[in-house]
């Protein structure tokens, strides 16, 4: 199984990057394909706690080569930092590569991205900040700068000219704010090209070579299936694909060389920002799975929405995706309830529902259809294997599963690389 791709199956924030981060100790290459430094992913090992935010979580295992793909935007000065941050805690970014191709974040898109929220009032979607969407919207319009075009400064020149020529005339004339200076954005970048130009290469003939030496190659995905901007809660998404099909589309690796597809699920659900999340609990079971769990944005550090498992979303999730199996992540948060719920069904409009609307407000109006299961209010911390879990946990386990219709390749019971259950292997 040389590619498989790892994704997340619910809103994002499933712990991707623990998954990613133990696997990687198996694979030569982790390709980082979509999204932007509006994702965290969060991992803790041998060498300690890390917030990553653009770098493959691949990047803690010496052998390891981590490529930001095509399918990412960077801002370079949060990639910069992310690099000498890891650099300081003896973290090696030697094996980085930037694929030339990965679109860049100015700084007219990070301000845009403010003034549309605050244009956007009530019906804000809840963005990062980061000037991701803008970025990506420049990408589509053909108004994008790419990495390689640092490496060229006379391009690079001419297409800052054309580009700021016209941000700084929609920032002025509409939202009424000063014009960035062509001098000052274009001698930064240029001083952030040098800085990375030993990094951005041209990657797809990297990433053939170990595919046609059947080596393992991990396509790690950013947010979570129900972000993407097709099949998610639209408008309230990112701008970027975190879908399977994305992991080919933002690498280069033809999708006929992805031989395995890795849903990470957490045993109940979280959203950060705007949105319909029907099994959102704003009661106190909710306030206390969020402070159990400690569910506050890698990024942003905005307390996450939480709510229990949707068995109806989770569906729609493996259907779209193609899962060939599933992570169960932070199943130990569920250790103290005494009843947990799942949802297998949605109430819309007095009929009961099983699929996924893609109408917002029809979604908006779902009520869950529950089904209590008994909690087994013993610790799991310390299970290594589906038998040392307590019979009820291995119940509700069961229960995603069926819910989801996969099966399950781990299970998290904690934060750390060994608090991990290996049902069935993955590589």
């Amino acid at each position: 199984m040389p590619v498989v791709a790892v994704l997340g199956a619910q809103w994002g924030d499933e712990g991707k990057g623990k998954i990613v981060d133990m696997l990687a100790e198996k694979a030569s290459v982790v390709v980082r394909f979509s999204g932007g430094d509006n994702a965290g992913h969060t991992v803790i090992n041998h060498r300690g706690k890390f917030a990553l935010h653009l770098i493959p979580s691949g990047i803690f295992s010496p052998l390891t080569t981590c490529i930001i793909g095509n399918g990412v935007a960077i801002n370079p000065a949060g990639l910069i930092e992310e690099m000498d941050h890891l650099n300081q805690r003896g973290i090696d970014t030697g094996r980085l590569f930037i694929s030339d191709r990965a679109h860049i974040i100015m700084p007219y898109h990070i301000l845009l991205d403010g003034l549309e929220e605050k244009w956007r009032g009530g019906k804000a979607i809840g963005t990062t900040g980061k000037g991701i969407g803008p970025a990506f919207a420049d990408k589509s319009s053909r108004l994008g700068i790419r990495a390689g075009d640092l490496l060229d400064r006379e391009l690079f020149r001419e297409r800052l000219h054309a580009v700021l020529d016209y941000k700084n005339a929609i920032m002025a004339k509409v939202h009424g704010i000063e014009p960035l200076s062509f001098d000052d954005v274009y001698n930064q970048y240029c001083r952030y090209g040098e800085r990375l130009a030993s990094h951005i290469c041209e990657t797809t003939g990297m990433l053939e070579t170990a595919v046609r030496r059947d080596e393992t190659v991990l396509l790690e995905g950013a947010q979570g299936m129900l972000l993407d901007p097709d099949f998610g809660t639209y408008p309230y998404t990112t701008s970027s694909s975190p879908l399977a099909a994305a992991g080919s589309l933002g690498s280069g690796i033809p999708i006929n060389r992805v031989r395995g597809v890795l849903g990470v699920f957490k045993a109940y659900c979280t959203r950060v920002g705007g949105g319909p999340m029907p099994t959102e609990l704003t009661d106190e079971t909710g306030e206390l799975i969020r402070e159990i769990a400690q569910e506050y944005g890698t990024t942003t550090g905005r307390a996450r929405r939480c709510g229990w498992f949707d068995g109806v979303a989770a569906r729609f999730s493996t259907r779209v995706n193609g899962f060939s199996g599933m992570a169960i992540t932070r199943l130990d948060i569920l250790d103290k309830l005494p009843v947990i719920k799942v949802c297998t069904g949605y109430s819309l409009d007095g009929e009961t529902i099983d699929y996924f609307p893609a109408n917002i407000a029809a979604l908006q109006r779902c009520q869950p259809v529950y089904e209590e299961l008994p909690g087994w209010q013993t610790s799991t911390c310390h299970a290594r294997c589906l038998e040392d879990l307590p019979t009820a946990a291995r119940r509700y386990v069961s229960k995603l599963e069926e819910l989801s219709c996969c099966r399950s390749s781990l299970i998290s019971v904690g934060s750390a690389r060994e608090q991990t259950i290996e049902v069935r292997p993955v590589l």
